[in-house]
C-alpha cells in the first residue's frame, strides 16, 4: 500500500467518509495542511469537492460556512488549523470573528494555522502577511483607520468609543494587531475591530 493510500485510508476512518468541515458531503481527496513536515494523515484532511476548491483560494460566501462553528471544535488539529484559516478569510462576519475569539489552540497549532495566512500577493513566492481591517481591505503603515466597536483600555482608565478615528497606525509583525494613539496612549489594537477610514 503506498503512502498517499494508507493516508486515504486512515482519513476515511475517521471521517467515516464525510467532508471533515461540512460533513454534509462525502469526502472526495486528501487536503495537506500545508506548511507540512510530514505528509500524513495527522497533517491532513479529508474534503469533499465543494469545500476543497473554495479553502484552496476559491470565491467565499459566510452564509455557505456555518459548517465551520462546529468543526473549529474539532479534537483533530489539521481539522482546527483550517477552520481557523477559514473563519479569518470570513473576517468581516460577525460570526466568524465570535468563534475565532472563543476558540482556544495550542500554541504549535496556533503558530501552524497563521502560516497558512502568509500572504503571496504581487510574488508568488512572498511570506509576507498583510494586514486587513475587519472589512478585509489590506492596512498600510500610515493608514487612517476607526474603531467599529467601543473598547476598554485596561490601565488606561477610559473606553475607547465606537467611530473613534485612530491616524497614523503602525504594522505590528502579527498581522492581527496593530499600533495607533487614542487620547494620547499608544494601544495594541485587533484589527477585527477596526474599518479604513
Amino acid at each position: 500500500m503506498s503512502d498517499l493510500s494508507k493516508i486515504e485510508s486512515e482519513l476515511r476512518e475517521r471521517s467515516s467518509g464525510q467532508c471533515e468541515l461540512c460533513t454534509a458531503n462525502p469526502g472526495a481527496s486528501v487536503l495537506q495542511v500545508e506548511p507540512v513536515a510530514k505528509v500524513d494523515a495527522d497533517h491532513s484532511i479529508w474534503i469533499c469537492e465543494t469545500c476543497g476548491p473554495t479553502i484552496e483560494g476559491g470565491e467565499l460566501n459566510g452564509q455557505d460556512w456555518f459548517c465551520l462553528q462546529d468543526s473549529i471544535w474539532s479534537e483533530v488539529p489539521a481539522i482546527q488549523v483550517v477552520t481557523w484559516r477559514m473563519l479569518h478569510r470570513l473576517g468581516s462576519d460577525s460570526w466568524a470573528q465570535d468563534l475565532i475569539e472563543q476558540c482556544y489552540m495550542e500554541d504549535d497549532q496556533l503558530e501552524w494555522a497563521k502560516a497558512g495566512l502568509l500572504a503571496t500577493s504581487d510574488d508568488p513566492g512572498s511570506t509576507t502577511a498583510i494586514t486587513k481591517d475587519s472589512n478585509g481591505s489590506e492596512l498600510l503603515e500610515g493608514d487612517s483607520v476607526t474603531l467599529i466597536k467601543a473598547l476598554d483600555v485596561k490601565g488606561g482608565g477610559f473606553t475607547a468609543k465606537r467611530g473613534t478615528m485612530v491616524k497614523g497606525i503602525r504594522l505590528t509583525d502579527d498581522p492581527e494587531n496593530v499600533e495607533g494613539r487614542v487620547n494620547g496612549m499608544v494601544l495594541v489594537l485587533k484589527t477585527c475591530f477596526l474599518k479604513k477610514a
